[in-house]
């Protein structure tokens, strides 16, 4: 597995596939015993991973302590990341547990470094979007933070675009540690961050680190025709289905061109992300999901399998969703073009 800098606003290294451990443990009533998570964090760090993805909530907690045993003889070698904003327990009532105020930042962050027995987190994470703490509050908690050694970086995960772009230029100009990625979810199931996260991403040089990226299970193919007793029925969440012609022809492309290479739709998948990841600017990095050290070793495979351009066009095509305004009318004006293309300024702006 290859090593890459973490975006263009750290030199932080980390691996080209991040372990997430939303499995670690069976709090959810669904995941990996202790057992099963430490054969799948062993399977990964063999195959030369180092960048580690957890949170306050995960399994209610569990995921954290799990992970805290499991990195105690190495920490020093790994990236681990945590997040904060969801409560970590459902009896956690009240509105003080919950959101990215400061308050439960600071609450969170202390937390989380008991459950993971260190005394620091490398990439501290706000989870998600409360839509009401103000962007100055949560940077300069941040800020605090990573002066205090507590974190060493921050981003922000499953954030609009716009609220990203502002923060971003507010912590340069206030001078507050920078904001160094983003986390949303992408796969050939999900691409509407091709709208706006991402094309913002690989401008500002956020690194991104892509949650989900088989579907929820979807783009393994496994549930085209199965009734088995699947994550969806458990969770009832972050899973795709096919309900689309869309959905039905990125499956069928993918079937298609596993078959040509003789992989398995979850190695394709992964390595379309890779070929994503090969031509941006600033790093992309799927966060891998498995509940089994079997789905680790399958996923990993993924390293080995090389697409070749013509079937990234077809998986590219399959896949494709509509951008919307305002990106379609430009990209039909002023279609993206190379140093050796003549872009022609004659052509009239039609409004």
């Amino acid at each position: 597995m290859r090593n890459k800098v973490f975006g263009r606003r750290s030199g932080l290294r980390v691996s080209e596939l991040a372990l997430g451990t939303a499995n670690f443990g069976t709090g959810w009533g669904h995941g990996a015993e202790r057992e099963e998570s430490k054969r799948i964090y062993d399977g990964y760090l063999e195959a030369g991973g180092n960048f580690l993805d957890t949170a306050n909530g995960y399994q209610f907690g569990q995921s954290e302590v799990l992970l805290g045993e499991f990195i105690a003889s190495e920490r020093d070698r790994l990236v681990i990341a945590s997040k904060y904003t969801l409560r970590t327990q459902p009896q956690d009532e009240g509105t003080l547990k919950l959101g990215n105020n400061r308050k439960n930042m600071v609450r969170a962050v202390e937390e989380s470094l008991k459950r993971l027995n260190t005394d620091h987190i490398d990439l501290f994470w706000a989870h998600i979007s409360d839509n009401v703490t103000p962007m100055e509050e949560i940077l300069r908690g941040f800020d605090d933070l990573v002066r205090a050694g507590k974190i060493h970086y921050a981003g922000l995960s499953n954030f609009p675009a716009w609220r990203i772009a502002r923060a971003d230029l507010l912590a340069e100009v206030r001078g507050f540690a920078p904001l160094v990625a983003i986390q949303t979810e992408y796969s050939l199931a999900e691409r509407t961050a091709d709208r706006e996260l991402l094309p913002m991403a690989e401008a500002l040089g956020l690194a991104a680190t892509l949650w989900s990226p088989l579907g929820g299970g979807f783009l393994t193919g496994k549930y085209r025709n199965s009734q088995e007793d699947t994550r969806a029925s458990k969770l009832g969440i972050l899973v795709h289905a096919e309900k689309s012609a869309r959905e039905t022809s990125v499956l069928d492309t993918l079937l298609a061109v596993a078959g040509e290479l003789d992989a398995t739709p979850t190695h394709i998948a992964i390595a379309w992300l890779r070929e994503k990841a090969r031509r941006s600017t600033t790093a992309l990095i799927p966060i891998l999901g498995p509940r089994t050290r079997e789905q680790l070793d399958g996923t990993l495979g993924a390293l080995s399998v090389q697409l070749s351009a013509e079937q990234v066009a077809r998986l590219d095509a399959a896949s494709a969703i509509p951008l919307g305004v305002p990106h379609e009318m430009i990209a039909e004006r002023f279609p993206r073009y190379t140093d050796e293309d003549a872009l022609d300024l004659r052509w009239p702006p039609v409004i």
